[in-house]
């Protein structure tokens, strides 16, 4: 049997694969993001076959991309759901079939540890054939364009609202139903690793610092940053992309630091929806100054006070101009400021190297996993917001 066993470069092994017999493409894969699709795509396979998930809150989570979906409908592709799915699965003609632990993205394919095999043994082949076959029989409709339209307006909405794990449910889930009766959890953990960039928010002024002993969730309260994450009123952000993750810092004193307590993921900016509407400023006079916002979902807090959060101090101590991503390029062109602690004063935000983002993900997943994290419960009794019905307008496709 030609039947070999792969833990590495599964980007390669799908892309050689694909060049070898292209005549069709089959794929069972949960999660698909655009860039890994996009490659290939531009191997121009002849037909193509998807099963997927249709569970909206993978979108939402940033896990799937609704554009990946796009795409291969946009290239002629036909796509059916499925609940629950998990398994991975991909054909080649009736040349190769690639059983693997690896979804369709760039982490899966270039950076989890993954394994799994690559055959051409004929036998194997059409027993993987015959499981999709039987899969594709029971996923109902082919995916529309107007149907990916109708789902990124309820997720652009939901994320805007905060993206909260329990309303979850009411996305909904549009995959066919095959009875498998133990449903996997509605969302993941927000993903770092595959977000395009990742910010430190400062809270607060170096004239009003809280001190350690300060609850991290009465200063969610305060920030309402369980749903958005303020600018001043005559700085846009646009420099933020979708799906960027936001660490949320709060400035304390005794000693002066700054203590990243939370993690989220952004959205970007988008004028007429993303300022601070008269209501809100009444209820939180200093937005009158502060009234750009970046709207975050999937928020998440460490409980207790601020001394659980991570020290921004032993960021730059650790890591210097690597820390920051201004400061690692100024460091790596031999021009310009390389101290860290200059690249973020008088900053409301400064966007952290991938060193930078490494360090601080795990130590704050650290400091979630030993003191725990704020329930959701509790932030649900806080304020969030409500859309009208024209300011989820994701600003264009």
């Amino acid at each position: 049997m030609n039947i070999r066993l792969v833990d590495s470069g599964w980007d390669s092994e799908l892309t050689d694969a694909l060049r070898a017999d292209a005549s069709q493409l089959r794929i069972i894969c949960p999660f698909i993001k655009a860039g890994a699709l996009d490659r290939l795509l531009a191997e121009c396979p002849k037909s193509i076959l998807v099963i997927t998930r249709f569970n909206l809150a993978d979108f939402a989570e940033g896990v799937s991309d609704l554009a990946a979906l796009r795409s291969l409908v946009r290239a002629g592709a036909h796509v059916r759901g499925i609940r629950n799915l998990h398994a991975k699965l991909y054909l080649f003609g009736d040349s190769r079939a690639i059983v693997t632990s690896a979804n369709l993205t760039e982490a899966a394919l270039n950076r989890n540890h993954e394994f799994g095999m690559v055959a051409s043994d004929q036998a194997v082949i059409s027993a993987c054939g015959a499981y999709f076959d039987a899969l594709w029989q029971c996923g109902g409709d082919f995916l529309t364009l107007e149907q990916i339209d109708a789902w990124e307006d309820q997720v652009t909405r939901a994320r805007a609202a905060g993206g909260r794990p329990n309303r979850a449910a009411g996305l909904g889930d549009f995959g066919a139903d095959v009875g498998i009766a133990k449903p996997l959890p509605a969302f993941l953990p927000a993903s770092v690793a595959n977000a395009p960039q990742a910010f430190v928010k400062f809270l607060g002024e170096g004239s009003n610092r809280v001190a350690l002993t300060f609850e991290t969730f009465e200063e969610i309260r305060r920030a309402g940053c369980h749903w958005a994450v303020a600018y001043p009123a005559s700085r846009r952000p646009i420099g933020v992309k979708d799906d960027a993750v936001i660490f949320i810092a709060r400035l304390t004193r005794d000693p002066n630091d700054i203590r990243v307590f939370g993690r989220a993921i952004g959205m970007s900016y988008v004028s007429g929806r993303d300022e601070a509407s008269p209501a809100e400023i009444k209820s939180r006079p200093w937005k009158e100054k502060w009234s750009q916002y970046i709207r975050v979902h999937r928020a998440e807090f460490v409980a207790g006070t601020m001394a659980n959060g991570v020290s921004l101090n032993e960021l730059m101590l650790a890591l210097g101009p690597d820390s920051f991503a201004p400061t690692k390029r100024n460091a790596d062109r031999g021009k310009g400021n390389t101290d860290p602690r200059k690249a973020y004063r008088q900053q409301a935000a400064v966007e952290l190297s991938s060193q930078g983002r490494s360090w601080l993900s795990e130590r704050l997943q650290a400091a979630f996993d030993f003191h725990g994290t704020v329930p959701q419960a509790t932030l649900d009794g806080l304020d969030w917001p409500r859309l009208p019905a024209s300011a989820a307008d994701s600003g264009g496709r």
